[in-house]
């Protein structure tokens, strides 16, 4: 006699959408009523006045930006199975699309700060613009060369808005703590237009994913098209290949000569590398040992946490915590270090397992805003894209080596590699453990100015 054993789908409950979206309504008004009624400071948040309209151009073009980019790799593994790739040209195409961001999208970062960043934000533009036609002209394109151009286009999107937003802040001479409110809001945005771009192509694609990823790739080259034309729009930048004569110099004494910057650079790669194992593997480790999940479901949610993260950046470093930046992150750092660790550890729980991921995703929604904060007390805002590109260098290396070891030849377990992310988290920790002991003179001096 036969036994049939039943599969039960394990479903997220769809309350947790409501508690991500009051969570982050609240914590945002709440800390603008706080502002206003309990501090006694001059500083102001950016709901207290209106924003600048080049700061409201940059967001929207901003936002624009993070659906195109996160439109480019929402279908994942789908797309790679409908052009015919078996699961070691899977990992190659992963590979190429790293070495690429390894070998050439450090340069980008040089000749972001060499010919202005917008420019490199156009090219990231024009990237994206070239893989929706090549897909939409083709019905089997290149997928290497798409690798490519998708692998520079990230590391692009990792630096050039950003440096991009903290030069034109300086020469309009806003508030400084109007920079500060627009790097959470910059964090904020993104995962809201991640979470965009998976309601965008699941309408596109709806039931029929073969008939219908033209459509995905129309909508790829009609927002590419958007966000040339809100990137190009207002005054020009001004050419800065004279400076190139003095930029190694520069970089060489205020960047590869300066111990704290070295360690910013290693807690923003270990953010990253966690970021980027973590979106490699966590389906894998979701559905291991045959269970059925609905993926589609925590993916939002998983973002969703990382805005309710971002949301209380505001909070910890001048709000009811008023924390240092320094010791916001050693907390942060150690915290999502410990949600790796125990996934790395025993994941054989969904609940448990998907609570880890939305804790280890809050932290880095107030990671990353915190870490851009502190790139604005040290790293000169003529060299801010050449030391962002540079901490994707060890990124890209180890991520490729993984790949490698453990997607291709299967050496490595995938616990590992996710352990090995943890190791780095904790490292980073440390480092702002440093950074706080070696750069209590310099942010003295700054709060004095």
């Amino acid at each position: 006699m036969a036994v049939v054993i039943e599969s039960e789908v394990w479903v997220l409950n769809h309350s947790i959408f409501i508690f991500i979206f009051v969570s982050c309504l609240l914590s945002i008004l709440c800390f603008s009523h706080f502002k206003t009624h309990h501090t006694t400071n001059a500083t102001s948040t950016i709901f207290d006045q209106s924003l600048p309209p080049s700061l409201t151009t940059f967001l929207l073009c901003f936002s624009v930006s993070s659906v195109l980019e996160g439109l480019g790799s929402v279908t994942g593994e789908d797309e790679l199975a409908y052009y015919g790739l078996n699961r070691e040209q899977m990992v190659l195409y992963l590979c190429v699309g790293y070495a690429a961001s390894l070998f050439i999208g450090p340069l980008f970062g040089v000749f972001s700060d060499l010919i202005g960043h917008k420019k490199i934000c156009l090219t990231f533009c024009i990237l994206h613009l070239f893989v929706g036609i090549w897909k939409k002209i083709t019905s089997h394109p290149n997928i290497w060369l798409t690798s490519i151009c998708l692998g520079l286009a990230n590391s692009m999107f990792s630096f050039s808005f950003e440096a991009w937003m903290v030069v034109e802040h300086d020469k309009l001479g806003h508030r400084q703590d109007m920079l500060y409110d627009m790097f959470w809001l910059m964090a904020f945005l993104k995962s809201a237009c991640f979470i965009g771009s998976q309601v965008i192509a699941n309408w596109l694609i709806g039931n029929s994913f073969k008939q219908h990823l033209g459509s995905l790739s129309t909508a790829t080259v009609l927002l590419a098209i958007l966000s040339i034309i809100s990137v190009t729009r207002g005054r020009k930048e001004p050419a800065k290949l004279a400076a190139s004569k003095d930029y190694q110099a520069s970089f060489y004494s205020f960047v590869l000569c300066d111990k704290r910057i070295w360690l910013l650079i290693w807690a923003q790669a270990c953010v990253q590398f966690s970021v980027a194992v973590f979106w490699i593997l966590w389906a894998p480790t979701v559905v291991a040992d045959g269970r059925e999940v609905h993926l589609g479901l925590i993916y939002p949610c998983l973002l969703g946490a990382g805005m309710l993260g971002s949301t209380s950046f505001p909070w910890f470093v001048s709000g009811l915590l008023s924390l240092r930046t320094e010791d916001c992150l050693l907390y942060a750092f150690c915290v999502a270090g410990m949600m790796l660790s125990v996934v790395a550890y025993d994941y054989q729980d969904i609940g448990v397992l998907v609570t880890l991921f939305c804790l280890f995703h809050a932290c880095v929604g107030l990671i990353l805003p915190s870490l851009a904060r502190l790139r604005t007390l040290y790293v000169p805002n003529e060299l801010r894209g050449g030391m962002m590109s540079l901490s994707l260098v060890p990124v890209s290396a180890a991520i490729l080596f993984f790949l490698m070891q453990g997607g291709y030849h299967r050496n490595i377990e995938n616990s590992t590699v996710i352990a090995f992310a943890a190791l780095g988290l904790f490292s980073a920790a440390g480092s702002m453990y440093l950074l706080k002991q070696w750069g209590k003179q310099l942010h003295n001096d700054w709060h004095k100015m």
